[in-house]
């Protein structure tokens, strides 16, 4: 069995926050043009169209996608390295999102035509965020920062990125129009391109080494190494566990986001200016959940974290909506919930990149994401079938009840324990699946 090792800064192993930085700032600049864009291509399909159905089209053929190229790419990131698959997709996203405004002047721009570009850009965004997802863990080798510290930075930078994104997106396109606001969203694209080019120390974000076979072969073929994927995640039990807790919980919130709370501002004759506050108040929470758990969450004990998380977040929201409590009470859950959401991610990004060996981390990574999405686009149809049959309150309990019931029974499951067993354990140690599998069932130790 051969060691997989991570450099640490170059020859001499110095200690360089540098690539951490480049890595968060490419993650900053392409999230917060995605986020523009959330706003600016839905009201520019409106305006052009008049058809909900189209819009909500739209969005359909951007995620699904997004989805299943995210999937399908984790072998590739693996393959060719993540740094080359990520400045190389921001720059596809950004030709097809500047492409629209582009074509739209031209009045060449039809909608079949709209639809081809905006799959082009979730397609090309899948295995642009899973690239620098994947270097996270490098990049905080090599400024030797924990783990739980640099994936909650993470966390914040998409937090950050998605109140941001959505206030410019929303001022861009109130004054100066939608299409100025996919212009932005292209040229945050190419931004990031050029920080992984460019910024990123020479060396980073390389191919991982797959071990020679006996007969000093090379490595596996495409559809051996996504096989591999799947084999390595029946084989773990803890990350299945985890997958399926967290695609129950995006469906649910997808409901939640889309249809629920909607619905109730409209009932309660809040407006949509209240939805908006809230999903203000709750992110600014989430922020600061965030950043407290990129400091301190590699010293407290991770089910917990976790369990205690999902608890703020999940099931409160539901229930605080279908008992019609004053808005104040509802904020003020809101932004407990975002606050206690803001430690989950940094914990479980921690868990994963220590459970999956470097050479399979962008595949497993690809496999987990995309079957925890899974059920995102089902989450608003669901919602609106069940709330337009029995109504929105029961529905709001029926859903509180699952998430709580969700994360709970999940978390009283055995293989949670092995969340503390790879704690602290560097990428660059040896690991074999046998070793992770026996973690995961036992608490094992790994072979060091």
């Amino acid at each position: 069995m051969t060691a997989e090792t991570v450099a640490t800064g170059g020859v001499s192993g110095r200690r360089s926050l540098r690539p951490l930085g480049g890595v968060l700032a490419a993650m900053a600049v392409s999230l917060t043009g995605t986020r523009i864009s959330v706003v600016a291509l839905p009201w520019f399909v409106l305006v052009t169209t008049g058809s909900a159905t189209q819009t909500g089209l739209v969005a359909f053929c951007e995620m699904t996608p997004y989805v299943v190229v995210k999937a399908l790419a984790g072998p590739l990131v693996d393959r060719t390295g993540p740094r080359a698959v990520s400045w190389t997709t921001d720059l596809v996203s950004a030709t097809a999102a500047a492409s629209v405004p582009l074509l739209h002047s031209l009045d060449r721009l039809s909608f079949p035509l709209l639809l081809v570009l905006v799959a082009l850009i979730g397609a090309a965004r899948g295995p642009g965020d899973l690239a620098k997802d994947v270097m996270v863990p490098e990049a905080a080798e090599r400024g030797r920062v924990p783990l739980e510290r640099a994936t909650g930075l993470s966390g914040v930078i998409e937090r950050l990125a998605s109140t941001v994104g959505l206030a410019v997106g929303g001022s861009l396109v109130a004054l100066l129009g939608p299409l100025t606001g996919l212009a932005v969203n292209a040229g945050c694209f190419a931004l990031g391109s050029v920080i992984i080019k460019l910024a990123l120390p020479r060396g980073m974000g390389r191919a991982a080494e797959e071990p020679l076979s006996p007969a000093g072969e090379t490595g596996p073929g495409y559809w051996q190494r996504f096989g591999e994927g799947f084999a390595f995640l029946r084989g773990e039990p803890l990350l299945r566990t985890l997958i399926v807790m967290i695609g129950i919980t995006n469906l649910l919130d997808a409901a939640f986001i889309s249809v629920l709370i909607p619905v109730w501002a409209r009932q309660s004759h809040s407006g949509p200016t209240v939805i908006g506050l809230m999903g203000s108040v709750m992110g600014a929470a989430a922020v600061g959940g965030s950043l407290i758990a990129a400091v301190a969450a590699h010293r407290l004990p991770r089910r917990m974290v976790v369990l205690a998380g999902f608890l703020l977040a999940g099931a409160p929201r539901f229930l605080i909506l279908a008992f019609h409590a004053p808005l104040g009470v509802v904020l003020v859950v809101f932004a407990v919930g975002g606050f206690g959401g803001g430690f989950v991610n940094p914990v479980l990004g921690a868990v994963l990149v220590e459970r999956v060996p470097r050479r399979m981390l962008g595949r497993v990574n690809a496999l987990g994401d995309s079957l925890a999405w899974a059920g995102i686009p089902l989450g608003g149809l669901i919602g609106g079938a069940a709330v337009t049959a029995v109504g929105l309150v029961p529905v709001l309990f029926v859903c509180g009840a699952t998430y709580f019931l969700t994360t709970n029974l999940a978390g009283l499951r055995p293989q949670w324990r092995g969340m503390e067993s790879t704690r602290g354990r560097s990428l660059a140690e040896p690991r074999s699946v046998r070793d992770e599998q026996g973690a995961a069932q036992g608490g094992g130790k790994v072979a060091a």
